[in-house]
């Protein structure tokens, strides 16, 4: 099966997505809990493997010891040179892109790939990664990931958008604007849902000064947009990880 895709630049980092991977665990532990093969993909892991072997550990340690990671990547370098790395049948790294070589998982983590993608190209990809069913968790971080977004997608229909921070680093919420997904970054213009939600962020922080600390202000700056009626998902225990999820913010 032909890959679906081109070679991005790979860039990646040690502990880069360890804040998705943390929401991964939450949000699908009940999914992979219940699933006959706990298969999970990790679609364009990158110029070295580090990100795939980091969530095999997550997900074998909070969730299920024996789920299974796949690494995907288009260029054939980076799938030979992962493969000192595999521990197979619980880490294996193949060429693939967004077909997912044939694979039938149960959730593909998918970060800092679209990014480098038209945003027209997006809504195409998002179908094809869930055509197997499997629940798709698309975004993007800086380099050292203390700034990520991203989406959970199902049936190719973008459920819900995620904003988190590492709270000590914080410096506004208006940061998440460089960080977005990209079939949203560029609707952060005013008239568009999301520019909203960024601009009623920003009011909440600048509101909630405190000093007590950079949580304890994200804590109140999330109860803030809750009480001024945006629909905040989750509860304090997620928001005190520096975590806000809202409904997908379309249009």
């Amino acid at each position: 099966m032909k890959p679906v895709g081109a070679i991005t630049r790979g860039t990646t980092n040690p502990n880069r997505l360890r804040r998705v991977d943390n929401f991964i665990a939450y949000r699908c532990e009940s999914i992979l809990k219940d699933a006959a093969r706990p298969l999970v993909i990790d679609l364009g892991y990158g110029a070295t493997p580090v990100t795939a072997v980091e969530l095999r550990g997550r997900l074998a340690a909070a969730v299920r010891a024996d789920v299974a990671v796949v690494g995907l990547e288009i260029d054939p370098v980076r799938v030979s040179d992962a493969q000192p790395f595999a521990d197979p049948p619980w880490l294996e790294f193949r060429r693939g892109g967004f077909e997912l070589a044939g694979l039938a998982p149960v959730v593909v983590r998918a970060f800092n790939v679209l990014r480098q993608y038209a945003e027209d190209e997006v809504a195409a990809a998002w179908r094809t990664m869930t055509s197997t069913g499997a629940l798709l968790v698309e975004g993007t971080c800086d380099e050292l990931g203390r700034i990520a977004t991203w989406t959970v997608v199902e049936d190719g229909v973008p459920r819900t958008l995620t904003l988190s921070a590492r709270l000590a680093a914080l410096q506004h919420p208006a940061i998440f604007a460089e960080r977005l997904p990209k079939a949203l970054i560029h609707h952060n213009v005013p008239g568009h849902p999301v520019h909203e939600l960024l601009q009623a962020l920003g009011r909440a922080w600048e509101t909630e000064a405190s000093p007590f600390g950079p949580r304890q202000r994200w804590l109140a700056t999330v109860r803030r947009m809750r009480t001024e009626g945006w629909p905040v998902l989750d509860g304090p225990a997620r928001w005190r990880l520096g975590e806000l999820t809202l409904p997908y913010p379309a249009g």
